[in-house]
């Protein structure tokens, strides 16, 4: 009986036995009573990961029970691992905290958006998650709990710098401790712009701002483009109207009629995306940092995401552009850009260089491969890294290129879980079967 389907409905799992633990010793039972039956074991998180990497044929555990803030110190917090980050957003803010900065989805739990590197965008601010780690808490496939921390000397700090982006390989997270700061405002502008201005000043545009996004329309030459700068205030946050306006209908309910009538007559799509690159229009506001670093997102969608050096960043919106127009595919989801700078978690996407991040979307009804696939030809060909939770089909040999310490990664995995109890087709595909297996 299928008890896992993602957010985006392109992945299920039928595991054999469901549990909810709520403690890192119950955890530990169910990882030990893997061991001795002979099954896998895989944690789950909210589901909004697009690849198979949560799945799991074995004992899956679901985090439900395992949320909360734990303690509170001095520039840190630490959280239990299924506690969702709009909930760590809101417990934060009430005690006068943030981090300094988050992605756009806030419906993921903390281990899972850090496991699988999900990031925000700066050049100057730490983008991933994991950036902001200061230690985990695992179970390892012993069945023993153990705790990491930034700092920590040999395999304790290989551990702490290979299990921030650790995909669950390494062991089930079930607390994480992360560097926070006091609370501040964000100054969030919108704005249009030609995509060929864009392409003009991308270094002006990402060198400027202290969190820069910009979304290109294809088929036209309409760029949005977003800079969230801190601010000392005040707060001049928008009406309820204008969050309603912009967060819901606009950007879901408008969206998402566009998006189907697309699915009905392709040929539409980039009439409909003209007429929504002249409706594009600038707005400003001053907020609490989470609510400008949120979005809502209720259009399904599927996704594909690589980090290329950032060097090579307008070359590779060029050659997307290309082939989109070479193609005639109709291309109806706007195309990302985000930037972060160098990263030392492992298998971080911006391990040890300047990153910009090419995010590409399709409608959920109308999947289109072929798309996909010419767009990763593009990355691969820029020594791209794949996003850990979104689309692509790169493998081990292709990942062993890009990523320095990727062979330490797959060594200490094959030392901490020789036998494979945490793995599953996915991880077998990026990083290759455990060797007692």
């Amino acid at each position: 009986m299928v008890a896992f389907v993602n957010w985006s409905r392109n992945q299920s799992a039928a595991p054999a036995e469901v549990r909810t633990p709520a403690s890192a010793a119950e955890v530990a039972q169910a990882v030990r009573d893997a061991a001795r039956d002979g099954r896998r074991v895989r944690m789950v998180g909210s589901g909004h990961s697009f690849t198979g990497v949560a799945l799991t044929d074995g004992i899956m555990l679901r985090p439900t029970a395992l949320t909360g803030v734990i303690e509170v110190g001095d520039g840190w917090v630490k959280v239990a691992a299924g506690t969702p980050l709009h909930v760590l957003n809101d417990e934060l803010d009430r005690r006068g905290l943030a981090l300094a900065n988050m992605g756009d989805i806030t419906a993921q739990t903390i281990a899972g958006a850090v496991q699988t590197g999900t990031h925000g965008t700066g050049e100057r601010i730490a983008a991933g998650l994991a950036d902001q780690v200061v230690g985990l808490e695992l179970v390892l496939a012993d069945g023993s709990i153990t705790t990491v921390r930034e700092g920590d000397e040999g395999e304790a700090g290989d551990l702490f710098d290979a299990a921030r982006v650790g995909l669950g390989a390494l062991g089930v997270v079930t607390a994480v401790t992360l560097r926070v700061e006091p609370s501040f405002l964000l100054r969030g502008r919108r704005e249009p712009m030609r995509f060929s201005r864009v392409l003009e000043s991308l270094d002006e545009l990402t060198g400027q701002a202290d969190h820069l996004d910009f979304y290109w329309l294809p088929h036209t030459d309409a760029c949005l483009v977003k800079r969230n700068d801190r601010s000392p205030g005040p707060a001049a946050p928008p009406s309820s109207f204008r969050r309603w306006l912009d967060n819901e209908f606009l950007e879901n309910t408008l969206f998402g009629a566009a998006c189907a009538l697309g699915a009905r007559i392709p040929r539409v799509i980039p009439a409909i995306n003209t007429i929504s690159a002249k409706a594009l229009g600038t707005s400003e506001c001053v907020d609490t940092s989470y609510k400008i670093f949120a979005t809502v997102r209720r259009v399904r969608f599927l996704e594909m995401e690589y980090a290329i050096p950032r060097e090579h960043l307008g070359r590779a919106l060029r050659e997307v552009r290309d082939l989109v127009e070479r193609s005639g595919r109709p291309v109806g989801f706007p195309i990302e850009v985000r930037v972060a700078p160098p990263a030392d978690a492992w298998l971080s996407t911006a391990y040890g260089r300047a990153s910009a991040y090419i995010a590409c979307h399709v409608y959920r009804p109308t999947p289109d491969p072929a798309y996909f696939e010419g767009v990763e030809e593009i990355m691969v060909r820029l020594r791209g890294r794949p996003h850990w939770g979104k689309l692509h089909t790169r493998d081990a040999d292709y990942l062993g290129t890009v990523y320095p310490r990727f062979a330490e990664f797959v060594a200490l995995r094959d030392r901490l879980d020789p036998h494979g109890l945490f793995a599953n087709d996915y991880l077998d595909r990026i990083l290759g079967a455990p060797p007692g297996r």
